[in-house]
């Protein structure tokens, strides 16, 4: 029989946040630019995104995720990559502080 006992533990709880996300049911494309879009078309993309975050109820915790695990692409949280990459170290480190005091 194998041993699983040196398996991880569930994982579900790192995730489970997702459940609740307002853009939980609306595919990636308005998240995730394609390849060479540039200008208006990825502003109005970006904008769009961008509301959908704001009514989101766990918005703050998708900023953490993406935050902590540094998200090279996408709007997550209501920030564009550009976006997030523009945040000092400092910012950086309050968003793995405020997950950290959580536990």
């Amino acid at each position: 029989m194998t041993d699983v006992t040196r398996l991880p533990g569930a994982t579900h709880h790192f995730w489970e946040w997702q459940t609740g996300a307002a853009c939980r049911d609306l595919g990636s494309a308005r998240f995730f630019h394609p390849a060479g879009e540039r200008g208006e078309d990825r502003e109005e993309r970006d904008a769009a995104a961008k509301r959908v975050c704001g009514v989101c109820p766990v918005r703050a915790r998708c900023l953490e995720h993406a935050l902590r695990t540094r998200e090279p692409f996408g709007v997550w949280g209501g920030l564009t990559e550009e976006e997030r990459r523009s945040l000092s170290d400092r910012e950086l480190e309050g968003a793995g502080a405020t997950r950290a005091r959580r536990r």
